[in-house]
């Protein structure tokens, strides 16, 4: 039981360092394509981004 939480941990532990990558070693890095509308099914509903506030056909308002 021991061993199947450690492993658990160990592959979240992993999957964040590996998603994290392009932050820590790309000057400025940041995640590409974070903004919700660049979903082309959220594009078709006309959803606004929930971090900046843009919408689709929008360039993004604030970096966040």
């Amino acid at each position: 039981m021991g061993t199947v939480i450690a492993a658990s941990i160990l592959l979240v532990l992993v999957s964040v360092a590996l998603l994290s990558v392009r932050l820590l070693l790309v000057k400025g890095g940041e995640f590409k394509g974070s903004c919700a509308s660049n979903n082309p099914f959220l594009q078709k509903e006309g959803a606004v981004c929930g971090v900046c506030g843009r919408k689709p056909g929008e360039p993004c308002a604030d970096k966040a």
